[in-house]
């Protein structure tokens, strides 16, 4: 038995003026056939899960690419197709193969290409028909039916923050592995929710949803249930809520309950969804809180999402209220963190940070600053994943507020990219994140209270205004 895998991701806002080109995956994660001879991140997880259950049964195992970039704009074409032909170039080097598992994106767009999971394993199913595919995805995917015809399994995470990524993975794995040895056959259906926002599962009324899906697991007949939360920035057909279900042979039980699960979600529409707070209500409340830390969510400069991490609004208004024993990041600035590095620990400088990309980004603020520490070649957790962090620089500016501020974009995921450098954030009375849920459980065990923060950026959490033109004009909350 042959099993082929890779990995291939990023997130696009189609919205965002930074292409995504090859400097982004070779600055993120690239590697070429190596990538579980290395520590986890979250997307190559399934990698390692797969290899070592492939291992334990005595395949045939061929690894191919891992490419992971940051969210931005479209993939430049030719680096889309280079890193697309590489995959399926080790595939025909393999002679194919039984089966073929991928961890993908699922809403990376590229110039000219909407789809590209879909255009993948549509041109690996025309190769070889026969093989099993199997795609594991983030659920902030705009599932396609060139996917659904092309795939034999899709299989989404769960979990927002995403901490279950092995747990997919390896549900892929035994799925595929009973499908090659005809003990079940698979068959799939989707319901489109018309929905287009953010959900968190760490909170109700998300929690018991996703306890739901995982009862329906154990129904006779029913192989996986997933929900597709949908990636509200991406200017595609298919955006939006779906649910996906998958059944043994039943094509009419995986379209009833998938359109059951649907409805469902659907009437929990206003529970589930996220609902943010004015920036200066949110800095009203954290100021006013009789305890700390208040952890503050921008929300609208998650380059998670696609923004570009340098905006200056949540900074400049604690500066403007002259807020004390703060700490704030992680504020993309390369050109900070040069400067910082060529003056060198201990100097004090005149800095003009953020405020460089575009105009969602707002204007740079100027600083007096000190540089209280300098750090290269950390990391932070996501679930079980180590995420780079590139080079961190820590500034303080007066006498107890701590500016985060790197050359490598990345959303804040755990407490430690802070306190790696030196910040003990349970001393601090307000702590601002540039991310949208991706660091709430690790943060949840210290605050006092978390707030998600309507600011203005590429991720505004805006819904109702996102100029789409591709999307069916019907969804909520803007219909």
């Amino acid at each position: 038995m042959r099993l082929f895998m890779a990995t291939l991701s990023t997130e696009t806002n189609t919205f965002a003026a930074m292409p995504t080109a090859m400097s982004g995956f070779e600055a993120y994660f690239l590697r070429h056939g190596t990538a579980t001879q290395e520590p986890p991140n979250l997307m190559t997880e399934a990698l390692h899960v797969w290899r070592s259950k492939a291992s334990a049964l005595g395949w045939d195992i061929v690894e191919s690419l891992a490419a992971i970039a940051e969210p931005a704009g479209r993939t430049v074409t030719a680096c889309y197709e280079a890193l697309r032909d590489e995959i399926l170039t080790d595939l025909e080097a393999a002679s194919g193969a039984d089966i073929v598992l991928l961890q993908l994106h699922g809403a990376m767009v590229a110039e000219g290409v909407d789809d590209c999971e879909g255009d993948i394993t549509r041109r690996i199913r025309a190769q070889y028909p026969d093989a099993v595919i199997g795609i594991s995805l983030d659920q902030h995917c705009h599932l396609t039916d060139a996917m659904m015809q092309a795939c034999d399994l899709i299989i989404c995470f769960k979990e927002y923050p995403h901490d279950d990524a092995s747990d997919r993975a390896s549900e892929l794995f035994d799925l595929a592995h009973q499908t090659v040895t005809g003990e079940i056959n698979p068959v799939m259906r989707r319901h489109h929710c018309r929905m287009i926002n953010m959900y968190l599962t760490k909170t109700e009324a998300m929690r018991s949803f996703v306890h739901k899906m995982s009862a329906l697991e154990t129904e006779p007949g029913i192989l996986s249930v997933s929900l597709i939360h949908g990636f509200p920035w991406g200017d595609v057909a298919d955006v939006g809520a779906q649910a996906l279900v998958i059944t043994d042979g039943d094509l009419v039980l995986a379209g009833q309950q998938a359109k059951r699960l649907g409805r469902a979600f659907y009437d929990l529409r206003d529970a589930v969804s996220c609902h943010a707070v004015p920036l200066d209500a949110a800095l009203d409340q954290a100021g006013s809180a009789s305890k700390g830390p208040v952890v503050l969510a921008d929300m609208g400069d998650n380059s998670g999402g696609g923004a570009p991490g340098d905006s200056t609004y949540m900074l400049r208004a604690i500066l403007d209220r002259n807020l004390s024993n703060v700490a704030t990041g992680i504020y993309w600035d390369p050109m900070v963190v040069r400067m910082c590095e060529d003056a060198g620990e201990g100097a004090d400088l005149a800095l003009r940070l953020g405020g460089k990309t575009c105009p969602h980004s707002g204007d740079p603020v100027d600083l007096q600053a000190h540089v209280a520490c300098i750090r290269s070649g950390l990391g932070q957790h996501l679930g079980k994943g180590l995420e780079p962090l590139g080079t961190l620089v820590r500034l303080r500016v007066g006498h107890d507020v701590d500016i985060l501020v790197n050359d490598l974009r990345t959303q804040v995921y755990h407490p430690e990219a802070f306190e790696q450098m030196d910040i003990e954030l349970t001393l601090k009375s307000i702590v601002t994140v540039k991310s949208l849920f991706h660091f709430y459980t690790p943060f949840q065990r210290i605050a006092s209270k978390i707030i998600q923060v309507a600011t203005p950026g590429g991720t505004s959490p805006d819904f109702r205004n996102i100029p789409f033109t591709k999307a069916n004009a019907y969804h909520w909350p803007n219909d």
